[in-house]
């Protein structure tokens, strides 16, 4: 976010000079990287114009001569984006973009396509590819539920951005130093095709299920910072069986696909948070693929936990949806298509599941 006032101070002699103050937060950036080693990229902005920088965690505090203030913003926005785009940052690059920013009073402008944050409080991740922000009202309250909560629920039909906001708000913690490790599960429930007829063995067998978990990541981070990441198991992809009898701590643990989870696997999964742990569950009740007579541990957990502190519920809808235009008519088309059914043969019958 960004925000900031002014005031103003009197130069030697009695000159009144006007002087501001911004804010900046630092969402899903590694300080240490934007800065330099021993502030060596901050020492070459401070050098260059009226303004001091001091950095608390992850909020930047700007000071100074609201001209220069103004620069300095702008190049601080850049020097963002071209670290989250390549990965890294140097020297050169800070030069480079104090020298635009010098004397053409701008910094480059964004690819075709790129938008700036309009509002800061809704982004949430900086990438090669663009921002990640929220981009509908549900999608903005499911931000700050999961800024205000340890536990969020977020319910809501395909598209709506459930899971590839969670695990982007997840990077960010990671990148912030909040998280040590981020924890991705899901149920390995067949929706109509059956694991023994997929070719290979056991973790063969099982990736497709957690697929959209790695190209959502693919997304946020390069290859090979994800590549490590597995590796050293800082990041973990694993289906939801696989959690039983772990405690994590200092984690981001999401588990996606959720009305596909019993009962008891959802107490199991919501019972394995440790200490400085935090939690995201995604789901949508339309979409569940359990037995018929299984309760949906989803369906289940928001009468057990509505009054509990800590715990959100945010369900997103048809106008949160923000992929192709034809998937908020698809779920209109199979809404109407299902009251049909209930109107025909009463309520309960005629589910169908998609």
């Amino acid at each position: 976010m960004c925000r900031g006032r002014s005031v103003f101070s009197s130069r030697p002699g009695g000159q009144l000079r006007n002087l501001t103050e911004r804010k900046l937060q630092l969402t899903g950036i590694d300080p240490v990287q934007l800065l330099g080693f021993n502030d060596a990229h901050l020492q070459l902005i401070e050098d260059q114009f009226d303004a001091t920088v001091s950095v608390r965690g992850d909020q930047v505090t700007l000071r100074g001569a609201q001209q220069d203030v103004a620069k300095v913003e702008k190049i601080f926005k850049e020097l963002i984006f071209i670290l989250n785009k390549n990965g890294n940052l140097g020297p050169g690059d800070v030069e480079t973009v104090i020298d635009l920013v010098t004397v053409n009073g701008s910094t480059p402008a964004l690819p075709p396509g790129e938008t700036s944050v309009d509002d800061p409080e809704n982004a949430i991740l900086y990438t090669r590819i663009g921002i990640i922000k929220a981009r509908t009202p549900g999608q903005k309250a499911y931000l700050q539920q999961v800024r205000k909560n340890d536990i969020v629920f977020a319910i809501g039909p395909a598209g709506t951005g459930k899971t590839y906001m969670a695990v982007a708000m997840a990077v960010a913690a990671l990148k912030n130093r909040d998280v040590t490790k981020i924890i991705l599960a899901r149920p390995a429930v067949e929706a109509g095709e059956s694991l023994g007829f997929l070719p290979g063995d056991f973790r063969e067998k099982i990736d497709p299920y957690l697929r959209p978990l790695y190209d959502a990541l693919d997304d946020m981070l390069s290859a090979e910072k994800l590549k490590s990441y597995l590796e050293k198991r800082i990041i973990e992809i694993v289906p939801l069986a696989y959690m039983r009898g772990r405690t994590l701590h200092n984690a981001f643990v999401i588990l996606d696909e959720a009305q596909n989870a019993t009962a008891v696997q959802m107490k199991m999964f919501l019972t394995r948070l440790g200490v400085h742990s935090r939690a995201i569950i995604t789901g949508d009740t339309t979409q569940i693929d359990l037995p018929t007579k299984t309760v949906s541990g989803l369906v289940q957990i928001q009468e057990v936990l509505k009054d509990i502190q800590g715990v959100s519920f945010s369900y997103l809808d048809r106008n949160d949806v923000v992929r192709h235009r034809l998937v908020k008519d698809i779920i209109d088309a199979y809404e109407r298509y299902q009251k049909s059914l209930n109107g025909a043969s009463g309520a309960g019958k005629g589910d169908v599941r998609t």
